[in-house]
This record gives C-alpha cells, sequence and structure tokens, in this order.
C-alpha cells in the first residue's frame, strides 16, 4: 500500500507536482465523481503505465447535473475511494470543494457544437456544457502530460477530445475499454441504484449492442428493422423507456453511413435508473 497525497487546494496540489516536474517526471490526470469502481481502478492503472506520477481527482460537479437528475443522491464515499486509491498506489488524490472549482462570481461555461446536440445531448442539454467546463478547469489546475477516460461514456470522452483539439490545450487524452461484470453489464456508480430484479435484467442492454453488432456485420441493409426490434425486446424484458439507441459515426456521431467507422450506443431506464452503454464494432 503506497503513500497517498491529498490535497483539498490546487495551490497545495501544485507545489506536489511542482516537485515531480522538477525531477522531469510525467504526470497523468483521472478525473472521477467517486465512488470508485473497477473501471476507475482500470483507468489508473492505465495512468501508471504511461506517466510517472497518477492524480485522482474526485468532485461531483453540479453543473452536469439537470433540476431533476440525481446530484443530492449520487453517491459519495470518500474514505473508502481513498483507501482503493492507497491500495492501488495513486500518488495524490485531488478532492477539491465547491469554491475551489466554481469561486463566488463563477460565469464561464464552455459550449461545443453539433457533437454535443445528438443522443445525450438531446436528453441532457446541459450536461456536455457541464462536463466540457469542468474538465477544462481539472486540465487548467493540474496541467498533466495526459488524461484518461473511459470508453464507457464514448460521446463524452469525444466532446472532451474535440475541446482539447479546438482550445489547443496541452495534453494528450488516453480512453481505456469499458470494464464490465461477468454479466456483461458495464461498470458504473449507479449500478448501485439497481435493486436485485433490475440488475438480474440490466445485462440485456449489452446483449442488444452484441444483437446490432452481429447484424451490422452480416447484413446493414437490415439495420433499421434489427434496431427496432432490439427496442422492442429491451421494453419487453422490463426496461422502461429507452431515450436512445443508435448506430453511428464513431468520432462525429451522426447517423451511421455504410463505410463509416461504427459505434453503438445506447441509453435505457431500468426502474428509475438510467443505463448507458456502447460498444464499437471491427
Amino acid at each position: 500500500m503506497s503513500h497517498l497525497i491529498l490535497a483539498r487546494s490546487r495551490n497545495d496540489m501544485r507545489q506536489h507536482l511542482k516537485i515531480w516536474r522538477d525531477q522531469g517526471k510525467k504526470i497523468a490526470l483521472v478525473p472521477t465523481m467517486g465512488a470508485l469502481h473497477n473501471g476507475h481502478i482500470a483507468l489508473i492503472e492505465l495512468g501508471k503505465q504511461y506517466a510517472d506520477h497518477v492524480v485522482t481527482s474526485i468532485f461531483v460537479n453540479p453543473t452536469q447535473f439537470g433540476p431533476n437528475e440525481d446530484l443530492a443522491r449520487y453517491p459519495r464515499q470518500e474514505d473508502e475511494d481513498r483507501a482503493k486509491l492507497c491500495t492501488i498506489g495513486c500518488d495524490l488524490l485531488y478532492a477539491p470543494n465547491l469554491e475551489e472549482l466554481y469561486p463566488q462570481g463563477f460565469q464561464t461555461r464552455i459550449e461545443l457544437g453539433a457533437i454535443t446536440q445528438r443522443l445525450e445531448g438531446v436528453f441532457r442539454p446541459h450536461f456536455f456544457s457541464g462536463v466540457a467546463t469542468v474538465v477544462a478547469k481539472l486540465l487548467l489546475q493540474v496541467t498533466p502530460d495526459l488524461a484518461i477516460f473511459g470508453e464507457k461514456d464514448w460521446q463524452q470522452v469525444q466532446v472532451v477530445s474535440t475541446m482539447v483539439k479546438d482550445l489547443d490545450l496541452d495534453v494528450t487524452i488516453l480512453t481505456a475499454p469499458t470494464v464490465r461484470d461477468p454479466d456483461g453489464l458495464a461498470l458504473s456508480s449507479r449500478n448501485a441504484y439497481l435493486n436485485a430484479e433490475e440488475r438480474r435484467l440490466a445485462p440485456k442492454l449489452k446483449s442488444a449492442l452484441d444483437k446490432i453488432a452481429h447484424q451490422l456485420k452480416t447484413n446493414p441493409a437490415g439495420l433499421d428493422f434489427i434496431v427496432g426490434q432490439a427496442k422492442q425486446d429491451l421494453l419487453a424484458a422490463g426496461f422502461r423507456e429507452i431515450d436512445y439507441l443508435e448506430v453511428c459515426h464513431s468520432l462525429t456521431l451522426e447517423p451511421w453511413q455504410l463505410g463509416d467507422p461504427a459505434r453503438i450506443l445506447v441509453a435505457a431506464w431500468l426502474g428509475q435508473t438510467r443505463l448507458i452503454d456502447n460498444i464499437g464494432t471491427s
């Protein structure tokens, strides 16, 4: 178990980072909202492969939650998270309070274009502006050499990558594959909301994606039918509502055309829990 530095302020954090930079060390940032699971651990492990020191941030960002979303009940368990970070050898936990990211009088938000206006952006129009703003703040406060995100939030990864490129931010974005339970359910902090029956049904989301991916390879002309059938199957299985289930260009997230690199993305409600997932096709 390694020693974990805890920094609550950017000034405290920067004092530690300066020592590492003066030694010529490379620094990776893994931004999280806490409630760490094995998906987060995989991001940190990837950071350890590519950098000398890994900084994990924990901040439940209010600007990416809508007025009727789960900000108040989002799982917060810093003590457990700190223990996990110590065990895996994370070097520094940056856990700022609200004022450290959004001080009195803060009024700037980052807005992106078309890439935020489909899929998640339709159902959560506030979301990507909040994500882009807080990620930009964290990147500017930490100034890491690289930042690591998970493929489970595929559209978010593309939004962050676009923002970094458009604003000439001097950081490399790395992505780690989605980590899943043995039955296929993508790991998420929100999985804790599922009751036993909902948890039993949840892997059907990945099964629907796999079925569409198979169809895409064998009979892409019949794709609309198989996507429609997958939606019906999910609703029949017990999912309450499907926000979207689409095959998209993997980078632009525009509707897929034959010859495009493809990504299949879904957001669906199981009881009161909204689950998202995606897979690529090869």
